[in-house]
């Protein structure tokens, strides 16, 4: 149950951010750096229509495209995403814009933005848009990044806005915006994923594997070595875990074997029992 919350309150706040990054600052300086918020950008100042209500009917066509493709869990959360969206871009859009300087509202926007679609994406949900579009592509191309996915995707309604608004500065602008995101989105997918590898050579290898397993939910792996100094019998342990974990495996091994040697790299992906891989 603990999980299950904790999911969805970062699929809200994911949303919220996103939400925000539109309705403050995109819309008002005329932002188009794709996506769905790019052509309700669009749609809201050439023909009066409102934010909200693009968000909603663009959405509903693409869901019906992810029922088929993407499998009901990811439409479930998308639905939530996608309408939670529509109503908060809506009501933030009664929000005056925290700045008319348009550089300093493509920098801030898209890095809130990029940051909200990450953690949407990351929990398996999506705001929808193209989020809905980069998950479909990715079928087709797994070893290409969402970000990157969604970099081409939002290129097309960005050269749009330049035909419509025939503003050469916001189009860049745009562009800006749109790499500001992506590169958000890639960094936050990675940050999360990122993990450390523990080796630790010490002599009491399997008196401080029995601490670490009665402790943690880390399995640790031991492996039978030389010394090359003293040519003496060692262990060499090996244990994944997340970032936040080394300080307690640290005290952990220390108060077995005060003299371990303990060296942490960093894994930037683990796949395994105990860990996730977010894409």
């Amino acid at each position: 149950m603990k999980t299950v919350i904790k999911r969805y309150a970062v699929i809200f706040f994911g949303v919220v951010l996103v939400a925000f990054a539109v309705s403050v600052f995109y819309t008002p300086n005329k932002i188009v750096s794709g996506g769905v918020s790019g052509v309700a950008t669009v749609l809201y100042h050439t023909l009066g229509i409102a934010p909200g209500v693009s968000y909603a009917v663009i959405n509903f066509v693409l869901v019906v495209l992810a029922l088929k493709f993407l499998g009901k869990m990811f439409v479930i959360n998308t639905l939530l995403g996608a309408g939670l969206l529509s109503v908060l871009v809506q009501i933030f859009s009664y929000i005056p814009t925290l700045t008319n300087d348009v550089l300093l509202a493509t920098v801030f926007g898209a890095s809130l933005y990029g940051i909200g679609i990450g953690l949407t994406l990351a929990e398996g949900a999506s705001t929808g848009g193209t989020d809905i579009l980069g998950r479909l592509f990715q079928k087709v191309f797994p070893h290409i990044r969402i970000g990157s996915l969604l970099l081409f995707t939002d290129a097309v309604v960005i050269f749009s806005s330049l035909v419509i608004f025939k503003k050469f500065d916001l189009a860049l602008y745009g562009i800006g915006a749109m790499c500001i995101s992506s590169f958000s989105i890639n960094w936050l997918i990675r940050k999360l994923n990122i993990s450390k590898l523990a080796f630790v050579v010490t002599d009491l290898g399997y008196e401080i594997a029995e601490k670490l397993i009665s402790n943690s939910p880390r399995g640790v792996t031991i492996i039978n070595a030389t010394g090359g100094y003293t040519m003496s019998g060692k262990n060499v342990l090996i244990c994944a875990l997340k970032e936040s974990e080394t300080e307690k495996f640290q005290k952990r091994i220390l108060s077995v074997d005060s003299s371990a040697f303990i060296i942490f790299s960093e894994a930037s992906q683990i796949v395994g029992n105990g860990f996730r891989v977010y894409k």
